[in-house]
């Protein structure tokens, strides 16, 4: 089942890494000219410390190799070609052994977050409506639900164009066919003739999911043109281990992206959004005028830091598929635990059952307990929900003291 992804001791993590930096660019031994980079600077960070021979993720950092560019498409800046092959490796789990894709059919990198990497699939997908369809940008609207990530608001404001929301049910944050269709029918009769939806792996707030068939009969209904961009950038890490029969990965053949954030339930160092999209489209995003980039640059941010990549693969490394299995298979049960705590206390939350999101409306919630337990509103100017995340240092011990405060 797991091809690529397999549980690595603290040994063979460091050998890899290492080996691979030896393969990257080396400023104190090589006569290098051109490049507008460098190692830290000495002088600031000191590159003697004795740990760092035990500590391969910061002398990542140290040697700082900038993975510009989209490393699966072929050509890349071959200076940093060592830590370039750990990402292609990381892409590889995510879409195959995670999401459950098909060898080489998938390009992808290690972006900023995952708003980045949902902004790099929406600008795809114009793209692709502009150049191929010939369709203006008026005519292209990012189609997702009430539930959305404020990226996809952000995206719409900088790629001009338009964002519509698919209702959701109150109790059950469900998106239904018909509220797709009434959304679906405001924009058409706008004049948009393509939607880039973006279905949501469980949203930030609440972890909903929504259920892509819902979007994809309508828009086939309607003879509408159409790309499903997955946002698992919450869920990615966690859902497809909570749930396995899903319609949210490359098993279904309508889903052609997946955004997934490492630096949450992953618990990598900010900045590793992961994006990863069907092969043939990402060309959609090619700058070729970043000729002097070798290979060019078909990414969103450009400059970026190798040693996130190098962090995340790590991660998955340390675990391996079954380690993180377990990971999941705890969270879950401490979520049902506290579910089983608010029940009895007749406190009115919502939770997917694949979720450890747990979100409670506010009416038993005093804003005295939000602050203190540091749970998370929908709106901090009027607050309807509060939210509680089972992470690692949310223990059953801590859930408690919040349940004592409660009662």
């Amino acid at each position: 089942m797991y091809k690529y992804w397999d549980k690595k001791s603290e040994e063979e993590i460091k050998e890899i890494v290492f080996s691979s930096l030896a393969k990257n660019v080396n400023y104190d031994e090589q006569n290098v000219l051109g490049l507008p980079a460098s190692y830290l600077d000495r002088n600031v960070f000191n590159h003697d410390a004795a740990f760092l021979k035990d500590a391969p993720f910061l002398s990542t950092m140290i040697k700082n190799p900038n993975h510009i560019g989209c490393h699966t498409l072929g050509a890349s800046e071959s200076f940093f070609a060592g830590t370039q092959e750990i990402e292609k490796d990381l892409i590889k789990i995510c879409a195959h052994d995670i999401l459950s894709g098909e060898d080489d059919e998938y390009d992808g990198y290690v972006a900023s977050g995952g708003t980045e990497a949902n902004m790099q699939a929406i600008w795809i997908y114009r793209n692709y409506f502009n150049q191929v369809k010939g369709l203006k940008n008026e005519e292209i609207c990012i189609l997702t639900s009430d539930d959305n990530h404020y990226s996809m608001d952000k995206a719409g404001n900088i790629f001009c164009i338009s964002v519509q929301h698919a209702g959701v049910s109150d109790n059950g944050r469900f998106i239904s066919e018909e509220s797709v269709q009434a959304a679906v029918d405001i924009q058409k009769a706008k004049g948009v003739k393509a939607f880039i939806v973006v279905a949501n792996m469980m949203t930030t707030m609440f972890g909903s999911v929504d259920e892509p068939e819902f979007y994809a009969t309508v828009l086939e209904k309607e003879s509408l043109d159409y790309f499903i961009h997955v946002d698992g950038a919450y869920g990615g890490f966690y859902f497809p281990f909570a749930q396995k029969e899903h319609h949210l990965d490359f098993r279904n053949s309508k889903i052609t992206s997946v955004t997934l954030d490492a630096h949450k339930m992953a618990q990598a160092p900010y900045g590793t959004g992961i994006f990863v999209i069907r092969k043939n489209l990402i060309k959609y995003a090619n700058t070729k005028e970043a000729s002097y980039v070798e290979g060019e640059d078909s990414t969103l941010i450009g400059s970026r830091s190798g040693a996130n990549a190098v962090a995340v693969w790590m991660i998955l490394s340390k675990y391996g598929p079954f380690g993180w299995m377990e990971k999941v298979f705890i969270l879950q049960k401490r979520t049902a635990w506290m579910c089983e705590q608010l029940d009895k206390l007749k406190i009115k939350y919502y939770r997917h059952p694949s979720s450890n999101i747990i979100t409670i409306r506010s009416e038993f919630i005093s804003p005295e307990i939000a602050k203190k337990y540091g749970l998370v509103p929908d709106n901090h100017a009027a607050p309807k929900w509060n939210k509680i995340v089972i992470m690692d240092h949310v223990t059953i011990e801590r859930l408690s003291e919040l349940i004592e405060e409660l009662k």
